[in-house]
């Protein structure tokens, strides 16, 4: 131990200096970034007079439990109701008041329903800050523009009195849109209309092509795009932008649902069953709900918007709560495509077709538009080469030898690779026969290209998938290979359009299987020039091809919806889906009161559906976040939790 020496002197304590308080509202009540489900709830601190500019809806900085964290605030107050010592604000990130009520009304709505935290909410709605931007000085707003014509919206019965009320009221619709290139244009018209009456409007599509597409047909109307490969600066500007009021639209994908238009009176969605709209981060919130919680808060109009129907799309116009907005069926005629259907088994009868996959009816269609100077699409469910391999034999899927992956081939001279650890399996063996020998399971895109490559000669032959995805291609003789969600859109449209392996997606372990497979061909068939010719290799007799021919979107969904209510699936009830290690699932299941599916084994987790009527699906929210706060509180494993998942398998 060290000597302490003694200087004869006793120091004295420092006395700590009075913290001076703006007079005006001397309370800030906030939402902390915690990061724990049991803390998720507002909190008040002192706010220095140094700080009186922290008003509702500003970025501050404060201590909470030993640790600086964010916050934003909710409210200023002239009291709180908190006994004990309050802490003061440590610093004032920024005077912009980036919350505004609406959206915080919004993100508690949603917090509430997801059974997630208020900050995880606001975390997906508000960008991150970036300084420079936001010290550039505000620009005046935009002038409005004139009221539109009603334009393409005549060849709808209701189209022309949504467009009007769309200046003072709240009308909602589930939109059958009619198949062509004309949507984009449609969706501006609305747009139109809403500013033009000095109300905002919010523009919500599934990827940045679509968005390019409707900020093209929004030339003559301010507003700004939100899209992810803006980067930062830009995107933070053109936040601020809505934020401020200059510009009373706002188009992006699905985290433009929060902009902060002002008055909103419209929200669309476009395509609400594709998946990019579900968030894969806490708490997983889906635009369309997120969109019709909005409309209903704000007492604004929504545009729910498709070739096909969800069924949560035909639930909303069921109960009254949306009006259907379906075209006429003397103008569907002049638009909709010509639709065959083939049956697989065609192609045994047919050896002349065989080298590229395509029945005698699909062979001719294509040749047809080609020699017409037309450009064909082909949709093929899955990218790649050959993403699934086989025993020749007896069909045994080939796996590999070192961690049970599947086999496959990249091109036609490759050998055969496994695609989770990449290890070359040249020396498989097949565990039931011996064979060595293996075949395609799955026909990619990629070879797809390269059979009809050698089955039409001389034509160019053009790939759009993940790799690359091609916005558009020229008019003129081309065959397009696309998986679904990658279709080019041609100028003139596609003179045919051939809907390849439609088994694998009718057959993928999903609810939405059926809906999703007619969805996807929807989409491509769309794309024809009027009265083109779509062919696609399945069944007449399915429902789904039936519904394809008749161009039924809304008898199909209301079919599906029949069927999910039969069986008790949503969006007939409200389901949730816990995932975690069997002990963590176990302990949330013995807090919450609901039927029990599962739990099932998911590797090394388990992973369990909880159902409830729909009524009570609130109650189901509010029971999963207490169970998940007590668990948080315990410090417990933690466990996934998922409300109205996208995937049921």
């Amino acid at each position: 131990m060290s000597e302490q020496l003694d200087l004869g002197v006793t120091p004295k304590p420092r006395a700590k200096k009075a913290l001076a308080l703006t007079n005006d509202r001397p309370v800030a009540r906030l939402v902390v970034d915690t990061g724990v489900a049991h803390l998720d709830q507002p909190f008040d601190y002192l706010v220095p007079a140094t700080m009186a500019a922290a008003e509702p809806g500003c970025r501050v900085r404060v201590r909470f439990s030993g640790r600086l964290v964010d916050g934003i605030v909710l409210e200023r107050l002239d009291a709180s109701d908190h006994e004990g010592t309050l802490l003061p604000l440590q610093s004032l990130v920024s005077p912009e008041r980036v919350l505004t009520p609406e959206v915080c009304a919004l993100a508690r709505a949603v917090a509430d329903r997801t059974a997630g935290s208020l900050y995880d909410v606001l975390r997906l709605a508000l960008p991150p800050r970036h300084a420079r931007v936001e010290a550039e000085p505000p620009k005046d707003p935009a002038p409005r523009p004139a009221a539109p014509e009603p334009g393409g919206w005549s060849r709808y019965p209701n189209g022309q009195s949504f467009l009007h009320a769309l200046q003072d009221g709240e009308p909602r619709a589930v939109w059958s849109a009619l198949p062509g290139p004309t949507w984009p244009a449609e969706v501006a018209l609305a747009v139109q209309a809403a500013v033009a009456a000095g109300r905002g409007a919010v523009v919500v599509v599934p990827d940045a092509r679509d968005v390019d597409r409707v900020s093209a047909a929004l030339a003559d109307v301010p507003h700004v795009a939100l899209r992810a490969d803006l980067g930062p600066a830009e995107r933070y500007r053109r936040w601020l932008r809505v934020l401020r009021g200059e510009v009373l639209a706002a188009i992006g994908t699905r985290a433009a649902a929060f902009a902060p238009v002002r008055d909103l009176g419209l929200a669309v969605l476009w395509d609400d069953g594709d998946d990019l709209h579900a968030e894969p981060r806490s708490p997983y919130a889906h635009a369309r709900e997120l969109l019709v919680q909005r409309a209903h808060l704000a007492g604004a109009g929504l545009l729910l918007g498709g070739f096909a129907r969800t069924a949560e799309g035909q639930l909303l116009v069921d109960t009254g709560w949306a009006r259907e907005l379906a075209p006429a069926r003397d103008e569907l005629r002049k638009v909709a495509p010509r639709v065959d259907g083939t049956s697989e088994d065609d192609l045994a009868r047919d050896p002349a077709a065989q080298a590229a996959r395509l029945p005698a009816l699909a062979f001719r269609a294509a040749r047809e538009a080609l020699d017409g100077g037309q450009p064909v699409l082909v949709q093929v469910p899955r990218r790649g080469y050959a993403p699934a391999l086989a025993c020749v034999r007896d069909r045994t899927p080939a796996r590999c030898p070192a961690c049970h992956g599947p086999l496959q081939i990249t091109s036609g001279h490759a050998v055969a690779v496994c695609r989770w650890c990449g290890r070359i399996a040249g020396d498989w063996r097949c565990p039931v026969c011996e064979g060595r020998q293996l075949r395609a399971a799955v026909i990619g895109s990629r070879r797809t290209a390269e059979e009809l490559g050698r089955a039409f000669p001389g034509v160019p032959v053009r790939t759009s998938g993940r790799d690359e995805v091609i916005a558009a291609v020229a008019d003129g003789p081309q065959l397009v290979v696309a998986t679904p969600g990658a279709e080019p859109v041609a100028e003139q449209g596609y003179g045919a359009v051939l809907l390849l392996d439609p088994w694998a997606l009718l057959s993928r372990a999903d609810l939405r299987a059926g809906e999703e497979a007619l969805r996807r061909w929807m989409a491509a068939a769309a794309l024809t020039r009027p009265q083109g010719h779509v062919v696609v290799v399945a069944d007449r007799a399915v429902p789904q091809v039936q519904a394809l021919v008749r161009w039924d979107p809304a008898g199909a969904a209301a079919r599906e919806l029949a069927d999910r209510t039969a069986l008790g699936f949503p969006p007939a009830s409200r389901m949730a889906s816990v995932s975690g290690s069997p002990a963590a699932v176990a302990d949330l299941l013995g807090l919450v009161d609901a039927e029990v599916l599962g739990p099932v084994a998911d590797g090394d987790l388990e992973r369990a559906f909880l159902r409830v009527p729909r009524p009570q699906g609130a109650a189901l929210a509010q029971a999963l976040k207490a169970a998940a706060g007590i668990r948080s509180a315990r410090k417990a494993e933690p466990v996934r939790i998922e409300l109205d998942p996208l995937v049921l398998t």
